[in-house]
């Protein structure tokens, strides 16, 4: 699929791992307050259903949080996912855009909280929320 059928604004996601390749694919958006996430699903993203996995939606919803509760934090620091619940609302297909908003961050100095909501071609179809816990910087050997 080529970058014409991505909406305004979105590039190739600037962060990759061995878990989303697969998806490739993935665009991403900052806004000043967060990373908003999105694809063009296709069947390699459907369950036996035909409809978009949950594990593929809590897996981005995770992965945008993260990076949206890192740009509100002070100085970057890494972060690890303590806790991700994930309601799902309604389903999503191949063929729709699906995008992950963060709509809530607050960053404290050891643990950040993040809120976010799933559509499928604007309409919502999971709402996450998530809590990360803000490592120390690591201390390289003298």
């Amino acid at each position: 699929m080529d970058d014409s059928h991505v909406p305004e604004g979105f590039a190739r996601h600037f962060r990759k791992s061995p878990l989303t390749d697969p998806w490739e694919p993935l665009y991403s958006k900052r806004t000043e307050t967060a990373i908003i996430i999105g694809l063009r699903l296709a069947t390699a993203h459907t369950n036996s259903r035909g409809l978009v996995h949950g594990g593929l939606i809590a897996a981005l919803a995770d992965n945008a949080m993260g990076l949206s509760c890192g740009l509100a934090l002070t100085e970057p620091r890494p972060l690890v996912t303590i806790n991700l619940g994930v309601d799902f609302l309604g389903s999503a297909a191949s063929g729709q855009w699906l995008q992950v908003d963060t709509n809530f961050v607050k960053a404290g100095g050891s643990i950040c909280f993040a809120q976010s909501l799933v559509t499928a071609d604007g309409t919502p179809c999971a709402r996450a929320n998530a809590t990360f816990k803000v490592l120390k910087p690591e201390r390289t050997a003298a």
